[in-house]
Order: structure tokens, then C-alpha cells, then sequence
């Protein structure tokens, strides 16, 4: 038996025959979708304003490819603002809290920032913080239907996600943000239970980045419309003047300058996911990728899913752990070093780059696996993360 165990671990240990393809994992900017080339850029209007009309063409088609892929409600505005989704998170919440209470709930880094937001920033007197550990979601049963909702629909960092709905009432008198941006695309959203919906075109579309897409319901604009909070607004963040909504935005009149290189970008995006198939051919692509990795862990003795629940596991940001006793017994700085050098002879072999966790999670690999990242390309990836830990291991311990 013993002798089978050897053999079992220096055939994971022989580099494995083949490589993805495209061995681009990075959870921001993502990968390019498949057969992505500069040439898709050729009719980028450069050289214009953005207020030409060529230009705000361009911006409006985005919009309306996004409403017609993402399957948006006819009454809800999209617009497109500065500064990726953290600007278009910002933006609703300096101009929409403040009413009433809030709840905010967090179980990641970018969900921790939006907790930072309503506890330290903003003069909030109302407030409910809700934080979990990586890994787990957070209590959201004692959840006030009177009190605005701040949260991730998935933890990029931390790779889980939220299991339904259910927790946010029907009846609700308060709005509901949620920062979408590793969700869109790979995941269904419950659009009537979502006021404000933001994310950005680096992740799931593997689009440049800069830009960010703000969705508001007809509840979030009335808001706008009959309340003004009590503190000041930067110019870049304002989305009312005058309890009036600052419709260009949600027109193709963008607050500041965008990249139309950016924007061409991400219409060669829209228009691949169109062409594939939409909505339900991208989700499918994304949930296939989870499966792959699922299938792997359960066959294979060196990684866990840093999510326990699987109803709660991310099929974007998908997060591993090391779980064999050696990596426990080491201190923190040598594990996060000991990924480090896992993710490194990853790269130095051209397998799969930025597979590495993110830095204030726990050590370990995120595959990202948007509906950008081909099955293959998920599939051929995993014997080389096993063959990379195990020869890294060997060479820890001399």
C-alpha cells in the first residue's frame, strides 16, 4: 500500500503534460473574453470628445447591451461612472444615506470597506454593522425591512456568496445596495429585490478597467429626488442637484472623461456574451468552472474550500486553502511566503498567473472562474496547482 501512496505522489509531482491555453486567472481585470485581440479596438472613437456624438453613442450602446445581457427591468436607469465599482458604491452611499438606518454587512475585504464607510466616514447616527469571518456569510435574520441595506452579492476575496433573497423583505421601506461586481454576469440577480446594483467591466466582462456601472430601481431615483443628506458631496460622487436626478448620467453623459478605448472594450464584451448566448451561457460557463474545482478537491488530499457551506461557495472568485497537517504547522508569515512560492512556480512555468489569495485573506489560491475563463483553461490548470504545492512543499521542508 505504501509503495502506492509513492507512486501516487511523484506522478502529482512529474509536471503535467499540458497547460491551459490562456493561463489567465487574475480576479481584476479578469481574463479577456476567448479570442479576444487589439484589433477588436480598431473602431474605438479616439481622438473625440466625449460629448461628441459618436462618443455618447458608444456610451449608450453599453448601456443598452448591458440592459439587454444582463436582463435589467425596463424601469430601472443605468449609468456609467467614474472610478470602477468602489466609485459607484461611494456614490450611493454619500448621496442616498442618511434617511434612515442602515445595515451594512460584510464578510470580506470590500465589503469590510463599505462597513468602514457607515462606521468611521460618514456621520451616520442609525447604523447596524454586521461582519463575518472569511468563509462564512453573516447573520441577516434580525435584518430591519425600515433600514437602507449596504452589501457584497459575492465576496470577491473571500469566495462566498449570498445562498437567496429571502432575507430582504418584499415590503421593505428602505433601499437595498448591493456591490454586484464578481456577481454580474456569472450570477442570476433578483433585480426587484436590488434598489442600487454597481460593478465594474474589469471583472466579469475581463474589460479595462476605470469605469463603473451604477443601476438604480425606481425606489433608489425617489430617493434621490426627495432627500438630501445632511452632509456635503463631491462633485465627482453627485447624482442629484436640487433634489433633481442628474439624468445625463444614465444617458451616456458621463461626470467625468472616459477611456473610449475602455468603452470599446467592454462593447466587445457585450457583444461576445450576446453571441454566445447570453445571460444563461455565461452563468453556465462560471458554475461549470466551479464544478471542475469541486470535482478536484474531492478527489484530491492538499486543498479545501475556504467557504464550508457549498450553497454559499463563489463560482467567480473561487477560493482554496491548503488542508493537509504540514501547512498547519507552519506560522503565519510562512504560510503566506509558502503560497507566495506556490503561485511563483506557477508563473515561472507559464501555467496559471495571479492564481495567488488576496493579501488580507488567508493564505492561499483564488482561480478566478468568470464566464470569461474557459472550462479547459480551469481543467488544466488544477493538476499544475497540485504539482507546484507539492514540489514547493518538498523543497520547504529541506
Amino acid at each position: 500500500m505504501a509503495w502506492l501512496i509513492c507512486l501516487w505522489i511523484f506522478n502529482l509531482m512529474e509536471k503535467p503534460a499540458q497547460k491551459p491555453h490562456y493561463p489567465y486567472f487574475s480576479s481584476g481585470p479578469c481574463a479577456k473574453p476567448p479570442g479576444w485581440s487589439f484589433d477588436n479596438l480598431k473602431n474605438a472613437a479616439l481622438s473625440r470628445s466625449h460629448r461628441s456624438g459618436a462618443a455618447v453613442k458608444k456610451l449608450q450602446e453599453v448601456i443598452d447591451k448591458s440592459r439587454q445581457l444582463l436582463e435589467i427591468p425596463d424601469d430601472y436607469l443605468i449609468g456609467i461612472v467614474p472610478a470602477s465599482d468602489t466609485g459607484a458604491v461611494e456614490m450611493a452611499m454619500w448621496c442616498m444615506l442618511g434617511q434612515r438606518g442602515v445595515e451594512v454587512y460584510s464578510w470580506e475585504n470590500f465589503g469590510h470597506d463599505w462597513n468602514i464607510d457607515a462606521g468611521e466616514q460618514l456621520p451616520l447616527k442609525d447604523k447596524k454593522l454586521i461582519k463575518a469571518e472569511y468563509g462564512e456569510l453573516p447573520d441577516f435574520s434580525d435584518s430591519n425591512p425600515d433600514n437602507d441595506i449596504v452589501f457584497t452579492w459575492n465576496g470577491t476575496t473571500a469566495g462566498v456568496r449570498i445562498k437567496n433573497t429571502d432575507w430582504i423583505s418584499n415590503q421593505r421601506k428602505g433601499l437595498t445596495i448591493c456591490d454586484a461586481t464578481s456577481a454580474v454576469f456569472s450570477m442570476h440577480m433578483d433585480w426587484h429585490k436590488l434598489d442600487v446594483i454597481t460593478y465594474s467591466w474589469q471583472k466579469v466582462l475581463g474589460s479595462e478597467a476605470a469605469h463603473g456601472m451604477l443601476i438604480l430601481s425606481p425606489r433608489a431615483v425617489e430617493r434621490l429626488e426627495t432627500f438630501t443628506p445632511p452632509w456635503p458631496i463631491p462633485k465627482i460622487f453627485r447624482l442629484a442637484n436640487n433634489q433633481k436626478l442628474i439624468s445625463g448620467i444614465f444617458s451616456g453623459a458621463t461626470i467625468n472623461t472616459p477611456s473610449m478605448i475602455s468603452v470599446e472594450d467592454v462593447l466587445n464584451s457585450l457583444n461576445w456574451g450576446l453571441e454566445l448566448g447570453g445571460l444563461n451561457k455565461l452563468i453556465d460557463i462560471s458554475e461549470t468552472n466551479l464544478k471542475l474545482v469541486n470535482n478536484w478537491i474531492d478527489k484530491h488530499d492538499n486543498f479545501e474550500f475556504l467557504a464550508k457551506d457549498p450553497e454559499t461557495r463563489s463560482c467567480t472568485s473561487i477560493c482554496i486553502l491548503p488542508k493537509d497537517e504540514w501547512f498547519k504547522t507552519l506560522n503565519d508569515e510562512d504560510k503566506v511566503n509558502f503560497m507566495k512560492e506556490v503561485c511563483s512556480l506557477l508563473e515561472s512555468n507559464e501555467a496559471g498567473y495571479d492564481l495567488n489569495s488576496y493579501k488580507t485573506a488567508p493564505p492561499g489560491i483564488r482561480i478566478w472562474g468568470g464566464s470569461t475563463v474557459e472550462n479547459k483553461n480551469v481543467e488544466l490548470v488544477l493538476p499544475w496547482i497540485d504539482w507546484a504545492y507539492l514540489t514547493t512543499k518538498e523543497a520547504f521542508k529541506k
